[in-house]
């Protein structure tokens, strides 16, 4: 095997085996936590919840796989990127309001909102999990680059990617997100 794509593998299991996963700002060890994180999937689906996950971009991307991911194991999950839904909300009340705006009218409490972001400093992901938090919906938040960055504050749950490479951290992102959801498969 080339010895540039070991490299990248040796990086992406070490980002991985040391993900960091919070959850009321108590730190849990990554089997913890990704049990932790699909007990809250499958109290949702017993309660007919609904999942709706955000990002930008390659966050973006993560997202609507994981949303199939989802759907496919019996989860009402959704994106909340309708192109001309999204470009009306950052037309009329700004891109940073694109995800909020939305929540403010779709997400209640029995749901879940995961929110994607790289870097954790996208201001429109952010709004939306305030939002989120003012409705007492559950949120988790995936972010990586700085350890202190303001996305991972925000969540109910955080999972935290030490890592300032966007594909690393989107890849780690949609791995951790497999995970939870296949677990279903297993159960």
């Amino acid at each position: 095997m080339n010895l540039a794509i070991i490299k990248r593998l040796d990086q992406f299991y070490e980002i991985i085996s040391k993900s960091e996963f919070t959850s009321n700002k108590n730190k849990l060890d990554c089997n913890d936590g990704i049990n932790l994180f699909f007990d809250f999937c499958n109290n949702l689906k017993k309660n007919t919840g609904k999942i709706y996950i955000i990002g930008n971009g390659g966050s973006a991307g993560v997202a609507a796989h994981a949303t199939t991911d989802f759907f496919n194991v019996g989860i009402k999950a959704s994106t909340l990127h309708e192109s001309s839904l999204f470009s009306c909300l950052a037309n009329d009340y700004g891109y940073e309001k694109v995800f909020s705006k939305q929540v403010e009218k779709l997400v209640d409490e029995r749901d879940i909102l995961i929110a994607i972001s790289s870097s954790g400093n996208s201001m429109n992901i952010r709004n939306a999990v305030l939002a989120a938090n003012k409705k007492k919906t559950l949120t988790i938040t995936l972010s990586g680059f700085k350890a202190n960055n303001p996305l991972r504050e925000l969540g109910n749950f955080n999972v935290w990617l030490n890592s300032c490479d966007y594909g690393l951290v989107e890849i780690g992102h949609q791995f951790i997100l497999h995970n939870v959801a296949d677990r279903f498969n297993e159960a």
